[in-house]
């Protein structure tokens, strides 16, 4: 469980986080080969309701704000907590985004390490391209990478790429699920990843969870691989 009360963060928010009662677990990411591990997503587990359940709770109350600082700042406590060395995948929600006063604090609180946080921009529960647009930024002056997650569902499509450049695309579950026998799927997949090394983005396929479709996606030169088949939430 982590504890929010010794953050160096506004009473107002402190008080609405004090609220919460969050895990976190984490996910490898690998590289082709199955086994080096890219980075490590952390996902958000509320005790005793589930996840969507706790977002839709709070985007009715108005309120996502406090699940998006609750995100970064638990996931990366835990991540340091965990001792893990590979880089951070953090879930972010495309109509929230940090105040400059809470960059800062964070930057301070957790080191500026270059290149070790991977921002995961969500298709859910709405877009605003602004405040995207400045987490894009944000990315940058940090060095660290912008992705965009569930590629093909919902909102997130090649214009939303083309609007935020991410450095990383996550193709949805639901494109690649059972992909080895769907030649349709296939022929999406093969088009998706060859226009995005195009235009020069690193592909994660998500939700591999069988050999043979590990198998084929290596095939069609996906970047990166998460799922249950190489590696389940601990």
């Amino acid at each position: 469980m982590i504890y929010y009360d010794q953050l160096p963060l506004s009473q107002d928010i402190l008080q609405s986080l004090a609220e919460l009662k969050i895990d976190y677990v984490f996910q490898p990411i690998f590289y082709p080969d199955g086994k080096t591990i890219y980075a490590y997503e952390a996902l958000m587990r509320p005790v005793g309701m589930n996840v969507m359940d706790l977002i839709d709770e709070y985007t009715k109350l108005d309120k996502l704000h406090v699940l998006e600082v609750a995100t970064f700042w638990g996931a990366t406590e835990a991540y340091f907590l965990r001792g893990y060395k590979e880089k951070l995948s953090i879930n972010s929600f495309p109509c929230e985004c940090f105040t400059p006063e809470e960059l800062e604090t964070y930057r301070e609180y957790f080191g500026k390490d270059e290149n070790v946080l991977i921002i995961e921009n969500l298709e859910y529960p709405h877009i605003d391209m602004e405040k995207s647009l400045k987490k894009r930024k944000i990315a940058d002056v940090g060095l660290s990478e912008f992705a965009l997650d569930d590629y093909g569902v919902g909102i997130n499509d090649i214009g939303l790429v083309e609007s935020l450049d991410p450095q990383i695309v996550k193709i949805d579950r639901s494109l690649l699920s059972g992909i080895d026998s769907n030649e349709e799927k296939q022929d999406n997949c093969r088009n998706i990843i060859e226009t995005m090394h195009k235009i020069g983005k690193k592909v994660v396929v998500e939700g591999v969870e069988t050999k043979e479709e590990f198998d084929y996606l290596v095939l069609l030169g996906a970047d990166l691989f998460q799922g249950y088949y190489l590696g389940r939430p601990m």
